[in-house]
């Protein structure tokens, strides 16, 4: 699951930073990522669901993930401009509020039966977690001492990866198990979602009542000399990132979001069974960031980012080549590849940036909606070729990620050439 950072804040009362127990509020925060990632994940277990449930082709199925994603493109830029002004701890309130309002509407779209509610539903969803995302992160960096901020942070998206871990699993049981037996199309989702919501707004009420430190943003004037007319858009490691995130996501989005058809194709068993694999792909990112947190203070990132797409291009390849578990375990092991990718573009993307950084966050933010468009196009190709053909699309997307890596990364301003 992808996370954007936002950079230049700081604690308005630093005096006594180095001091405080922020406990509660860590692990109100590490609750908060778990269950971003178990939401945005679900979205995996509701596109067989819906497929099977309402008899839709692979393109209309895939538009659970093209209106939740869609969200960050349309959401991010104006959720920036909302966060600034009811501020980072009564935003991460709102995002839970209008999260959880989402979920209550899976209720009245499963009594009507109406695929188009529940993608109304989702993108209502949707926007309560880019609230979210935009809210909640710069939290993580300023509670505590600034020498540990990167270890929180890692720490912090590992919850999130366990929520990415668990949502398959859940899905598994509590949605896809009960149509196994009915063939009926959305009751399944009716109480799990009632519950979500629930949650969602529990945490909210949480953490309207924590005490979290005020966040202001450091003002920096931007000094330029006489005839510059350097803009935003003049790093080239950003405007090549930008497209690096795009296709990123896009591509993890689209080999989890058909994981379990494929799988149940591949191995002829039931969506419930396979679906019980994807949590499997989400839990090998999260294997992966913990060893990438050691392996990046000993090799370059760009290097690791090449190579990570480079075993992703190899994987994809021989598992559309394959049959059985072989194709099962390697798409799979894509997971393990993505782990570190997504933290990697962003940082090459930003680098010498400087006072650009923080619109450079946005623009980043907003290419998270890869992972509409990128999964519709495959769901396309599968109705109308094979999955050979299909997987060609993330196929592609990391070899574009290779040449980013390689030298897409590289700009005259960059602190990392």
């Amino acid at each position: 699951m992808a996370n954007i950072v936002s950079p230049d804040l700081v604690v308005s009362d630093a005096s006594d930073r180095e001091q405080q127990n922020y406990t509660p509020a860590l692990v109100s925060l590490a609750i908060l990522y778990f269950m971003m990632g178990f939401i945005t994940c679900l979205n995996d277990t509701l596109v067989p669901f819906f497929k099977k449930g309402f008899t839709l082709s692979y393109t209309d199925s895939s538009l659970v993930q093209f209106y939740f994603f869609l969200t960050y493109g349309i959401m991010s830029i104006p959720a920036g401009k909302i966060v600034e002004r009811v501020g980072y701890k009564h935003g991460m309130v709102l995002g839970f509020a209008i999260a959880a309002l989402g979920a209550f509407l899976f209720f009245p779209a499963s009594l009507l039966h109406q695929y188009y509610l529940f993608l109304a539903a989702l993108f209502v969803v949707a926007i309560g977690i880019v609230l979210l995302q935009v809210a909640a992160n710069p939290y993580i960096t300023v509670l505590g001492p600034a020498k540990t901020a990167s270890s929180r942070l890692t720490l912090i998206q590992g919850v999130g990866s366990l929520g990415t871990t668990v949502a398959p699993l859940f899905g598994a049981y509590f949605i896809l198990a009960p149509l196994q037996d009915t063939q009926v199309g959305s009751e399944a989702v009716r109480f799990p979602y009632l519950g979500i919501g629930l949650v969602l707004l529990l945490i909210a009420l949480i953490v309207y009542f924590l005490s979290l430190p005020a966040i202001a943003t450091r003002q920096e004037k931007r000094v330029e000399a006489s005839g510059d007319t350097k803009t935003v858009f003049s790093f080239r490691n950003l405007n090549l990132g930008a497209l690096a995130i795009f296709v990123y996501v896009g591509a993890e989005v689209s080999v989890g979001t058909f994981l379990t058809n494929y799988i149940a194709d591949l191995l002829q068993i039931t969506e419930s069974e396979s679906n019980t694999y994807v949590a499997l792909y989400w839990g090998s990112m999260m294997v992966g960031r913990m060893i990438g947190y050691f392996g990046l203070k000993v090799y370059r990132p760009s290097v690791v980012l090449a190579a990570c797409a480079t075993l992703a291009i190899a994987l994809i390849l021989v598992s559309v080549s394959a049959e059985g578990y072989l194709a099962v375990w390697t798409m799979i092991a894509v997971g393990l590849c993505n782990s570190v990718m997504f933290a990697i573009i962003f940082s090459l993307s930003v680098s010498g940036l400087g006072t650009y950084t923080t619109r450079a966050s946005g623009i980043l933010s907003t290419a998270i909606a890869g992972g509409a468009i990128i999964s519709f196009c495959q769901g396309v190709l599968i109705d109308n070729f094979s999955w050979t053909v299909a997987f060609m699309v993330p196929l592609a997307c990391y070899v574009y990620i290779l040449f980013y890596g390689l030298n897409g990364y590289k700009s005259r301003y960059s602190e990392m050439n």
